[in-house]
């Protein structure tokens, strides 16, 4: 079942992992391994979870990558099911 307009998983990051810990974008880059416009983006929600980053996540928080990438794709399928009117489909079905 998909959560109602999920939150970007950046926003995620950002309220319950940056904040709480004082972390600024440019120390939590310098820790992850990754440049600060990577992370930038991604908790500016212009950017996804890739499966490294969640591991990246996982690794310097105790999380599951798995949890950062469900988070991921349910703001994905949200999104996509926004705009399922539009998709011009034919239903298949066996004779």
């Amino acid at each position: 079942m998909l959560m109602h307009d999920p939150p970007h998983p950046g926003e995620v990051l950002k309220e319950l992992c940056l904040e709480p810990l004082g972390l600024t974008v440019t120390d939590a880059a310098k820790a992850l391994g990754v440049s600060r416009k990577t992370l930038s983006m991604v908790v500016n929600g212009r950017a996804g979870i890739s499966p490294e980053m969640a591991i990246r996540l996982s690794i310097a928080f105790d999380t599951s990558a798995e949890s950062w990438l469900n988070q991921q794709i349910q703001f994905d399928l949200w999104q996509a099911e926004q705009h399922r009117s539009e998709l011009k489909v034919e239903r298949l079905s066996a004779a």
